[in-house]
């Protein structure tokens, strides 16, 4: 009988144990369950909050770029229209000196004109006082002459008063020929002042010419600033959650198996002491 208790009781020991193991593996698998059901909503959860954020850094960054892009076409047209007005500046301003110099020009021109007309009348009024003069010379000469080829002839007679006549015309020939002489150094000295004042106006009128500005001509127009193509933008490839091992489940009926094959081994023990 002793051996029959101890057997039963190593048996219900065997079942109760492997009841026992069944429901601790029962609830390990079940929180190998709920540890696998958290990793996976934690990892659903940390793909969602990364989709977020590279989407949001995605959108900041284009809308970061394009705002740059149009602030430095803005800043460009900006630099191309202030280069355009101060090269429209110069142009008006250089337009306006080549006008003085063109005014400059024209005043000296007509100022060399005056003066060369001053110059022309003073010379033909030097040449006009010699002509009157060598005229009234000739006039008083002939008449001298005459008054002394009249005496001659009154006073003498014959061969003498042939010399004296003789002797008369060849001084008024001489003083004709120096009256010729003086006047025809004065007709040349008459020329030469003319030209030399020709050829003062000529060199006043170069002179002038080389301080007239060249005439400016206005620079094309500068080239607008363009907007250049656009960046091309790729979106983040969406991330996904991350693969959770799956769960390790222990069999709840090995246990309990377990102890029945434990119990039956301790029934079979006992029958076998006692029938051998």
């Amino acid at each position: 009988m002793p051996a029959l208790w101890a057997a039963g009781i190593s048996a219900v020991t065997s079942v109760v144990g492997g009841i026992v193991g069944s429901s601790s593996a029962s609830n390990q698998n079940a929180e190998a369950r709920q540890a696998n059901e958290e990793a996976k909503k934690l990892a659903k959860e940390q793909a969602r909050i990364t989709n977020e954020y590279n989407k949001k850094a995605f959108e900041a960054e284009k809308k970061d770029y394009f705002a740059a892009r149009q602030f430095q076409y803005d800043m460009a047209v900006r630099q191309w229209q202030y280069d355009t007005d101060i090269q429209d500046f110069r142009y008006l301003q250089d337009a306006k000196k080549y006008r003085g110099s063109i005014n400059n020009y024209q005043q000296q021109l007509a100022f060399n004109s005056v003066g060369a007309r001053m110059a022309y009348e003073s010379q033909q009024a030097q040449f006009n006082e010699l002509m009157a003069s060598a005229a009234f010379e000739s006039e008083g000469a002939l008449i001298e002459s005459l008054q002394n080829e009249g005496r001659a002839s009154l006073m003498q007679a014959g061969g003498s008063r042939t010399k004296a006549v003789q002797s008369t015309l060849a001084e008024q020939g001489r003083n004709a020929a120096i009256l010729a002489a003086s006047l025809a150094s004065g007709q040349r000295e008459f020329e030469r002042g003319m030209r030399e004042a020709a050829l003062q106006r000529y060199g006043a009128d170069m002179a002038a010419a080389s301080n007239l500005m060249i005439r400016p001509d206005k620079l094309p127009d500068l080239p607008m600033p363009e907007m250049g193509p656009a960046r091309t933008f790729v979106e983040p490839a969406k991330v996904l959650p991350g693969a959770v091992a799956p769960p390790s489940y222990v069999n709840p009926m090995l246990p309990l198996i377990g102890g029945i094959s434990s119990a039956a081994g301790a029934f079979a023990s006992v029958d076998k002491a006692f029938y051998g």
